[in-house]
């Protein structure tokens, strides 16, 4: 179980308390670029609402962290609560290197590659590595089937649901917020949509409660607003979010790069980002809780 310090110091952990007892969800953005990075701070400012910039582990191998200090730099400056997050990081020297050396408040220990024993063995070492620098962390019990562009290895690996006696043994690792697999899928749900087992998320949301761990949403690509309604209603606190408020800015960009100059290109993409995601921080509820 995580320790009560820890919880009550660290932003990511600060912001999702607020989101579980006030019933809403928070958006934890994929951010891509600074327009990107732009773009989600405006939203939530404009909303006056909290939010999660999230990273995959590519932005800091493409950059050398540098895209993660700006990011950093600008939520220090925001006028609204923001933590910086380091989604499915699934090298155990990359979580060290992040935990020692970028500006992180969270990160995903995701050892979901790994047969289970290992990956709980794994998990609570890294869990410990990263409290013990006051960052948060989250994994994965079951594993959630799919791949986004950025995660490396989960688009190889096949489904499984999240069982209640995974949900004990990762609690049991000392992790402070939990992903479940209950039918949500990395990437796109193809012409059927999402088929969720609602009643697994809230069995796993009532457990993770009762330890003072928050729940996660991965795999919203294309959710309708109704989905993620019932999702936050089911205890989600976290809300995971790619393409969902990227679409906008990816369709600009790709219909406009060859007439536009980069200038106005990376401003109107920055207005592109920002209304997207305004919207769907209301649909989460999160406009006002700021």
């Amino acid at each position: 179980m995580p320790s009560s310090k820890l919880l009550s110091s660290n932003k990511t952990a600060q912001i999702l308390l607020a989101a579980e007892q006030g019933g809403y969800g928070v958006l934890a953005a994929i951010a891509y670029n600074i327009e990107q990075i732009l773009g989600l701070i405006q939203a939530a400012e404009t909303a006056q609402a909290p939010l999660i910039l999230q990273f995959f582990p590519w932005a800091i191998t493409f950059s050398d962290g540098l895209l993660i200090h700006t990011a950093s730099i600008a939520a220090k400056k925001a006028k609204v609560p923001i933590a910086i997050h380091l989604d499915h990081c699934q090298s155990e020297e990359m979580v060290r290197h992040a935990a020692d050396h970028l500006p992180f408040d969270s990160i995903m220990v995701d050892m979901s590659h790994h047969e289970k024993a290992e990956n709980l063995t794994k998990t609570k070492e890294l869990v410990a590595y990263c409290q013990a620098r006051g960052i948060t962390t989250e994994a994965e019990p079951g594993r959630i089937e799919g791949g986004e562009d950025g995660i490396a290895d989960t688009a190889d690996l096949s489904g499984m649901l999240t069982t209640p006696e995974e949900v004990d043994e990762f609690i049991d690792t000392g992790v402070d917020f939990l992903a479940p697999a209950f039918g949500n899928v990395h990437g796109e749900y193809g012409s059927r949509g999402p088929r969720l087992e609602y009643d697994r998320l809230e069995s796993i949301y009532n457990s993770c409660k009762a330890r003072n761990v928050r729940v996660v949403l991965h795999g919203t690509n294309g959710f309708p607003e109704e989905v993620m309604s019932r999702c936050i209603g089911g205890g989600v606190s976290k809300v995971n979010v790619n393409k969902l408020v990227l679409d906008d800015y990816n369709e600009y960009v790709q219909a406009a790069a060859k007439t536009t100059g980069i200038t106005r290109l990376m401003e109107e993409g920055v207005e592109k980002v920002a209304g997207l995601t305004g919207t769907w921080i209301e649909r989460c509820g999160g406009k006002g809780k700021a």
